[in-house]
C-alpha cells in the first residue's frame, strides 16, 4: 500500500467509512466493476469479508450490486460519491448540533460559567489577548516585557481603540515595546517605576475597562500560559488590586 492510499484511507475513515469499506470502494475504483474474489486480490481484505463490506457500501449509496452468478459489484462514480457523503456530512451534522441544543435548552437557558479561565500555548493566548483587548469600550491597558509578545494585531487593535477615543495604555520596562508604541497617537507609554530586575516569568497583562483582565506567564522553554476573566466579581477584584499597587498609577 502506497503512502497516498493509506492517507486517503484515513481520510475516508474521518468521514465515517470504516478502514475496510475504504479499501473496498477504492478498489472498485481502480476496477470499474468486479467480483468479491476480483476486490479480495486487489484490496487488503478477505474475500469473505467483501461480501458484508459490499452491502454496506450499497447501503450508503456507494456501489450497485449485480445479482449475477457471481455477484458483482459497481462503484458509483466519483462525484456521486462525493456528495452522498457530503450530504450525509451534513445531515449527522444537523442531528448532532441539534441535540446538543436541545440540551443546552432544557437547562433552562442558565449558563454555569467559571469565574476563571485558562489558556495554554503562545497562539491561544494571542487570540485571548486579541479577544480581550478588543471588547473595550472606554480604556484598555495592555503590558508587556518581552517585545516577541506584541503582535501586530495587538498594535492594530489597540490602534484603532486609540483612533475612536478609548483611554490605551502600554506598559513595559523594555525600550522597545515602549519605543513601538510611542508611535502611535493617543496612545500613553510608560515604564513602572519600580520592578524586580530577577522577572523571568511574566509574560502579558491586559485590562479592558472595569471588568475583563489577562495575566501570562512564560517557562522556561517559552511557553505561555494565561488567566483570564470577564464580567466576573473575580476580574473586578483583581483589577482593583493591580491598580492599587501599580506605580505610576494605571489610570
Amino acid at each position: 500500500m502506497t503512502a497516498d492510499e493509506s492517507a486517503a484511507i484515513e481520510a475516508f475513515e474521518r468521514l465515517g467509512l470504516t478502514s475496510y469499506e475504504a479499501k473496498v470502494f477504492i478498489a472498485l475504483q481502480q476496477l470499474g466493476s468486479g467480483t468479491a474474489r476480483d476486490v479480495a486480490d486487489v484490496a487488503d481484505v478477505p474475500r469473505s469479508q467483501v461480501y458484508s463490506v459490499a452491502e454496506s457500501l450499497e447501503g450508503r449509496g456507494l456501489l450497485e450490486v449485480q445479482q449475477s452468478s457471481p455477484i458483482r459489484y459497481r462503484p458509483v462514480d466519483v462525484e456521486e460519491a462525493r456528495e452522498t457523503l457530503r450530504s450525509r456530512f451534513e445531515t449527522e451534522q444537523e442531528r448532532a448540533f441539534e441535540y446538543v441544543e436541545a440540551v443546552r435548552e432544557e437547562a433552562g437557558g442558565e449558563e454555569a460559567q467559571e469565574d476563571i479561565w485558562t489558556v495554554r500555548g503562545r497562539d491561544r493566548v494571542d487570540d485571548r489577548v486579541i479577544d480581550v483587548l478588543s471588547s473595550a469600550e472606554k480604556r484598555a491597558v495592555f503590558g508587556t516585557r518581552l517585545p516577541a509578545l506584541v503582535t501586530d494585531e495587538v498594535e492594530r487593535v489597540l490602534r484603532e481603540h486609540a483612533d475612536r477615543g478609548v483611554d490605551v495604555s502600554v506598559i513595559s520596562r523594555d525600550p522597545a515595546v515602549r519605543e513601538r508604541f510611542d508611535a502611535l497617537e493617543g496612545v500613553t507609554v510608560f515604564a513602572p517605576s519600580d520592578h524586580r530586575e530577577d522577572d523571568e516569568r511574566s509574560g502579558r497583562i491586559a485590562i479592558v475597562d472595569d471588568d475583563a483582565v489577562l495575566l501570562s506567564v512564560v517557562d522556561d522553554a517559552g511557553s505561555e500560559t494565561a488567566i483570564w476573566s470577564d464580567g466576573s466579581l473575580f476580574a473586578s477584584v483583581l483589577i482593583q488590586l493591580i491598580e492599587a499597587t501599580a506605580e505610576p498609577p494605571l489610570r
